[in-house]
């Protein structure tokens, strides 16, 4: 099995690593009941996407 002829400096490991981090979800305000939501998804509390409606949300 092959093996590393020089140790990978940390400079060298961590630029590998830079981009392994987790991004945090972005979120948008619904236009029709600003409430925030995830982009390119219906609105779970109002049901409306590209301002149609698009579920039935019943009332609490």
């Amino acid at each position: 099995m092959p093996v590393p002829k020089r140790r990978t400096s940390k400079a060298r490991r961590d630029k590998r690593r830079h981009s392994h981090s987790l991004a945090i979800p972005a979120y948008v305000l619904c236009p029709q009941c600003h409430e925030p939501k995830l982009p390119h998804r219906v609105c779970l509390s109002c049901g409306y996407y590209d301002g149609k409606e698009v579920l039935k949300v019943e009332e609490k």
